[in-house]
């Protein structure tokens, strides 16, 4: 089995360098690692004989990155991990990944389990997320709990290649994305299953360079999950209580907000997409209009 990891990476290029350096100690080497980037400057020369590493420019936003990538090494692999630039995959990450998919040839799509997530917080520096990554490998289940999802934390997930075809991320979700990955892979339901599995460990550092303002992404909170609905990718169950959620954690904390999330931004993102819903307008890419 062919296993290729892409990284879709914008304005974080020292951590960029901890990830390529962390992935040269996976116990399953990838075969090779795409990273996909606007330009030059988001990237560097990266030292490593472990694995052959491509690096791909040109694009903006993250599913147009994705994209890019996928154009690239579509033909070429029987997996495809995608990995954020923030994310720390436990060393036995690709080799679990690759047995997961020998062993289930009906699963589509394999995401892993988020011991920590950064972006619920504050954030982590890489020190403190490889702190949690040791400190978490004692609680590491023996056996895995196999749990069926929608679709799958973009974060960390794993696709297999020969469903994919045509099918590509929705570059109508601009910039950050927001609900790209549970679009992209709940349409590969129809070939297999979506499953987490909890062997499968890893942090998320949820470092805040490289995001949105909060007025954006509270629109995002809005919009693209109606526009999923209404494309019938994503189903309302799902995407409504998502939308709710969103809207009142914003209100209630927008009284008290955390220093490390703009709540009154996100707010009036908010309203904003509610008032154009009301008039029947949505429009993902309305995002671009407002000020970053």
């Amino acid at each position: 089995m062919k296993l290729a990891v892409i990284i879709a990476t914008f304005g974080r290029k020292e951590q960029l360098a901890h990830l390529i350096e962390h992935l040269a100690r996976q116990e399953r080497l990838p075969d090779e690692v795409l990273l996909s980037a606007p330009d030059e400057s988001h990237v560097q020369v990266y030292e490593t004989r472990k694995f052959p590493i491509s690096i791909v420019l040109g694009r903006f936003g993250l599913c147009a990155q994705r994209n890019q990538a996928l154009d690239q090494i579509l033909e070429r692999f029987d997996v495809i991990t995608f990995f954020d630039d923030d994310f720390i995959p436990e060393d036995d990450y690709l080799r679990l990944v690759e047995q997961a998919f020998l062993e289930h040839l009906d699963w589509a799509v394999v995401m892993g389990h988020v011991v920590k997530d950064g972006a619920r917080t504050a954030g982590l520096s890489w020190a403190e997320g490889l702190q949690v990554l040791a400190a978490e490998r004692a609680n590491i289940p023996v056996e895995p709990k196999i749990v069926d999802h929608v679709g799958a934390y973009g974060c960390n997930m794993s696709i297999r290649m020969k469903f994919v075809g045509d099918l590509r991320f929705d570059e109508r979700l601009v910039l950050y994305g927001w609900q790209e990955d549970i679009d992209f892979t709940s349409q590969l339901r129809r070939f297999g299953r979506v499953i987490g599995l909890s062997t499968l460990r890893g942090v998320h550092l949820g470092l805040k360079t490289g995001r949105v303002s909060g007025e954006r992404f509270g629109y995002s909170q809005v919009a693209n999950p109606i526009y999923l609905i209404r494309k019938g990718s994503v189903p309302a169950s799902f995407a409504l209580p998502l939308m709710g959620r969103n809207l009142a954690a914003n209100l209630v904390r927008s009284l008290w907000p955390e220093p490390y999330i703009d709540r009154r931004g996100r707010l009036r993102g908010n309203l904003m997409a509610l008032a154009h819903l009301l008039s029947g307008r949505i429009e993902p890419e309305y995002i671009q209009k407002i000020a970053a």
